[in-house]
C-alpha cells in the first residue's frame, strides 16, 4: 500500500480523477498534509466520509520515527528508524538566515568512497520520496520550527535513486506542499554523468553540487571508484552542458584530505580545471571517523589562497557538529555495530 505522502499533487489529481472525484481533492488533501500538518485521514473533515474511506483503503500515512538525537550547539543530528527498521540519518543546522536540513536518500550507498563512513556501509535499498520528505516534517515538529534550506547529501548518493529524489523535490517545492523554493534545495552527486544530463532537463533549476575531491583522474581513481565509470573529463562534460541549459553556477565540493588532496599542486589543478566557468570551489574539513585512516587537512588555508590568486571564487565550509558524529553515515554505523 502506498503512502500518501508519497504522492506528488499531480499523482493524487490523477487518482482522485480515476475514482470519479474532483482533482481539486488533490488540494484538499495537500493542505491537511502539509498545512494543518495532519495525517490522520478520518480528520480531513472537508472530505466526505465515503472518500476518506477510499483514502485509507488504498493509502497508509506510516511515519518513520526518531531513533536518538545528538545536540552540539547550532547543529542537531537525528537517527531515524525505518517501519522496516533499517536506520538513517538527517542533521539540522541553524544559520543567521534560517534553519537548513541535510536529509538521507538511501539506506547506506553503494558509491564507495574511500574517505566516507556511509560508503564502508554497503546500499541496502533507496529511501521511497515519502522516507525523505518525513526527514523534514518529524525535525520540524520535533523542534517546532520551519526549515527554509534542503541539502541532499546525507547518506546515499540522490541520482542513484534518481525518480524518488524527484518526487521528493517536487513535493517539498511545491507551494501546497512544504513549500520550499528550488533555489534553496542542493542536491550533491559524486558524479552520476547520465543523470546530471537529465537533472539539466528539469524544469525545476535546483542548486547542484558535485563531490569532486580531486582535480586528476589518478587521485579521484584512488578515492572514488565512481571515477573509473565517469572520469572528471565526462563529469566536466556534462557541467558545461547543465550550465548551458540552467545559467545556474555549481558547487564543487572538495574535502580537505591531510597530505592527500591538499598540495598546491592540488590546488593549481583544480583551478585551471575549473577557471572560467559558472562554479566556485566549497572547502570541507574533514570530520574524522574511528573507522577510516584520513586525517582533516592541515593545510586548508592556504589550499584557499592558492584558489583565490588563481581567481577562483571558494569558500571554506563553517563546521557543524563535529563532535556529535555528524559526517554521514558516523552515527548509523555506531548503531548498526551494536
Amino acid at each position: 500500500m502506498n503512502n500518501l505522502l508519497n504522492m506528488t499533487r499531480e499523482e493524487l489529481e490523477d487518482y482522485f480523477l480515476k475514482i470519479g472525484e474532483k482533482k481539486y481533492k488533490a488540494l484538499q488533501v495537500y493542505e491537511w498534509l502539509y498545512q494543518k500538518r495532519e495525517f490522520n485521514i478520518a480528520n480531513f473533515s472537508n472530505i466526505k466520509k465515503e472518500i476518506r474511506d477510499k483514502l485509507e483503503q488504498d493509502f497508509t500515512t506510516d511515519f518513520i520515527t526518531i531513533e536518538k538525537k545528538e545536540s552540539e550547539d547550532l547543529t542537531k543530528k537525528y537517527l531515524f528508524k525505518l517501519t522496516d527498521n533499517n536506520y538513517i540519518e538527517a542533521v539540522l543546522m541553524h544559520h543567521d538566515y534560517g534553519n537548513s536540513i541535510c536529509v538521507s536518500s538511501e539506506v547506506g550507498c553503494n558509491m564507495a568512497c574511500k574517505f566516507c563512513e556511509s560508503g564502508r556501509q554497503k546500499k541496502v535499498r533507496n529511501l521511497e520520496a515519502y522516507e525523505i520528505v518525513e526527514q523534514i516534517l518529524m525535525v520540524e515538529k520535533d523542534l517546532n520550527i520551519r526549515i527554509s534550506s534542503v541539502v541532499i547529501m546525507g547518506i546515499g548518493e540522490p541520482l542513484d535513486n534518481y525518480d524518488n529524489i524527484i518526487k521528493f523535490i517536487k513535493i517539498i517545492n511545491d507551494a501546497k506542499g512544504i513549500a520550499i523554493g528550488a533555489r534553496h534545495i542542493t542536491l550533491s552527486t559524486c558524479g552520476l554523468v547520465p543523470k546530471i544530463y537529465e537533472l539539466a532537463n528539469l524544469p525545476i533549476q535546483i542548486n547542484l553540487a558535485i563531490s569532486l575531491h580531486a582535480p586528476n583522474d589518478k587521485l579521484r581513481n584512488e578515492l572514488m571508484p565512481v571515477n573509473k565509470v565517469y572520469n572528471i573529463e565526462q563529469i566536466m562534460a556534462a557541467l558545461d552542458h547543465y550550465l548551458q541549459l540552467t545559467s545556474r553556477r555549481v558547487t564543487i565540493e572538495y574535502v580537505m584530505l591531510n597530505n592527500v588532496n591538499d598540495s598546491k599542486s592540488c590546488a593549481l589543478e583544480l583551478a585551471k580545471l575549473i577557471k572560467g566557468k559558472n562554479m566556485y570551489v566549497n572547502l570541507i574539513p574533514y570530520n574524522e571517523t574511528n573507522h577510516l585512516e584520513f586525517k582533516r587537512s592541515t593545510k586548508i588555508k592556504a589550499f584557499y589562497d592558492t584558489l583565490k590568486k588563481e581567481g577562483i571564487n571558494c569558500t571554506i565550509r563553517r563546521e557543524f557538529g563535529q563532535n556529535i558524529k555528524a559526517a554521514c553515515g558516523q552515527l548509523r554505523g555506531t548503531v548498526n555495530e551494536k
